[in-house]
């Protein structure tokens, strides 16, 4: 009998080591919890994992990658996800359109510490508008106006600081005319119901919860990011698009004029052809769609038609090869 259990252990334990072998893991690197990152990743990380046992997809079981466990993993946003990416320390991550073109070339923020070349791209996403948000009652109605206030930029090394200096730049504010502050969207939140900010910069796909929560207790409004000097921006750095945050996005906040930038999904050139090629057909996946569509409001904007579009980066040749096949390439 003994031997018998002692066999039947041994079977058991060569299944389980088999069964660790087929698995793998995939980190995706978002944003901050209070921002929009964070949520999408989640979907996209429960979309494209299908753990050895599942259910199968046409039994309504996962439709992702077989044997693979995605995980979203909150970071300090763009700059510090396409960091990780170049150093190894991430599988994949989202980044704004402007912060992965600098970096590909070793450009504006990256001009010092170099490129990043094995930058390749996933898919465009969907776009990300700059939120400048303030108190209500504040009196700030223009970005001319934040000087001498306290102004969250949010944390260095994400996309939304590389942007709020750029504005800020347009208006010909610099950072010694305010009182700035570096913390993330959640924190910058919480700190403004406080009435112990002025107002912060946020940029994410809309609507964020952050501003949400704040807006449905009559708090806040946005101010506009338009005109001449939006302009001016536009035409110096070809990622930035004009776009309205329609009214009734957020509580009591009318239409408001704004730039926007695309979210785009990253890996490196050293990823795996034959991952990279399942990841984005999961991605693209009928049941991923309904996931994305109930899942998050910017989901909807997550189209097949858009998925070239605006990239910062190379397409990964594991995605080229998917796109090449559906006809959205030749």
């Amino acid at each position: 009998m003994s031997v018998t259990v002692f066999a039947v252990f041994l079977g058991l334990l060569s299944w389980s080591s088999s069964w660790a072998e087929d698995i793998s893991f995939f980190r995706i690197g978002t944003g901050s919890t209070g921002g929009t990152y964070f949520p999408v990743g989640g979907i996209l990380a429960n979309a494209i994992s299908n753990p050895p046992g599942s259910r199968a997809c046409n039994r309504g079981g996962s439709c992702g990658v077989p044997g693979l466990i995605a995980v979203a993993q909150s970071t300090e946003g763009s700059v510090e996800n396409v960091k990780q990416l170049g150093a190894g320390l991430l599988d994949s991550g989202f980044s704004q359109a402007d912060v992965s073109f600098w970096a590909y070339r070793g450009e504006g923020l990256f001009k010092e510490q170099g490129g990043i070349p094995g930058l390749r791209a996933i898919a465009n996403l969907f776009p990300e508008s700059v939120h400048l948000v303030v108190r209500r009652n504040s009196g700030i109605r223009s970005v001319r106006d934040l000087k001498g206030l306290r102004i969250s930029i949010d944390l260095e090394g994400s996309g939304t600081q590389v942007d709020a200096l750029l504005i800020l730049e347009a208006y010909g504010i610099g950072v010694e005319d305010f009182d700035a502050v570096s913390v993330p969207s959640g924190i910058a939140a919480d700190m403004l119901r406080a009435e112990e900010l002025d107002g912060f910069f946020i940029v994410a796909g809309t609507p964020v919860n952050a501003v949400k929560f704040l807006a449905a207790d009559s708090l806040v409004t946005l101010v506009p990011i338009a005109g001449k000097e939006a302009e001016t921006l536009r035409q110096a750095y070809p990622f930035f698009a004009q776009e309205t945050v329609a009214a009734g996005t957020y509580f009591n906040v009318p239409a408001t004029r704004t730039l926007s930038v695309g979210a785009q999904w990253l890996v490196t050139d050293a990823a795996d052809e034959e991952l990279i090629y399942q990841v984005t057909r999961a991605l693209w996946h009928e049941n991923t769609r309904k996931m994305l569509m109930r899942g998050h409001p910017k989901g909807r904007l997550i189209t097949i038609d858009t998925a070239i579009s605006g990239l910062g980066v190379p397409l990964h040749d594991g995605a080229r090869r998917y796109y090449r096949e559906i006809g959205v390439i030749e």
